[in-house]
């Protein structure tokens, strides 16, 4: 690789640029309540976080011991989305170095992407709140018309918009999902710790591990020697 690389740098949201897990667990309690279920706690819903919404519904109705057909749980997830939108930043904050990262690579000419299993509209919101959608040049969310992560497509449909080609590009995560897609779109990919990732970030396949969004730059260099 070279000193110009990458032209692009794809960010995962939740667990990477974002703790949303204490608003995405108020919200499935919320939701388990409504029928008299529940509660889980954070770490047992942080657990159930990467895959989108719908397979974080899923998941948390097994866990309670009352797990919902396909036809139950559309209906469960649209009583999600609707909870959900009211509680997207009430307790969510950013990951450390979140911040000084993205401004940092946008201050370089890095094309910069939000590429997330999230629904759009929420990633937009969240976004805004904190101030770093002038910083991003392009959102796909997991509701946009492609194939969630792991598949590559909302990577690959990212790097279209942003005019960037896979081995220009760098895609930065916390989870298998991540690793995953980025690894079929020909991707490289950096994970950090402390995401919400079930296994051991070193042991997720990518080809650099950082332990906070501070240490994107020394990655950075370290991939473009290598």
């Amino acid at each position: 690789m070279n000193r110009n690389w990458p032209r692009a740098v794809l960010f995962d949201l939740d667990g990477t640029l974002i703790d949303s897990a204490p608003d995405i667990a108020a919200s499935v309690n919320t939701l388990l309540a409504r029928h008299r279920l529940g509660p889980l706690t954070v770490p047992e819903v942080t657990a159930m976080v990467g895959h989108g919404i719908e397979k974080t519904v899923e998941r948390a109705f097994a866990a309670v011991g009352h797990p919902k057909n396909s036809r139950e749980l559309a209906v469960l997830n649209s009583e999600m989305i609707d909870i959900y939108a009211d509680n997207l930043t009430n307790l969510t904050v950013l990951m450390p170095g979140a911040r000084e990262a993205v401004e940092a690579l946008h201050a370089r000419g890095v094309r910069l992407g939000v590429a997330t299993n999230k629904p759009q509209r929420a990633t937009e919101i969240v976004l805004d709140h904190f101030g770093l959608t002038r910083f991003v040049d392009c959102v796909i969310g997991g509701d946009a018309g492609v194939k969630k992560k792991p598949a590559p497509d909302i990577l690959l449909a990212s790097l279209e918009r942003l005019g960037a080609d896979p081995w220009d590009a760098l895609m930065v995560g916390d989870s298998g999902a991540d690793v995953d897609s980025a690894k079929a779109a020909g991707i490289a990919v950096a994970v950090v710790r402390g995401g919400y990732a079930n296994v051991p970030a070193e042991t997720l396949g990518a080809d650099v591990v950082i332990d906070s969004l501070a240490e994107l730059d020394a990655a950075i260099a370290e991939l473009q020697r290598a």
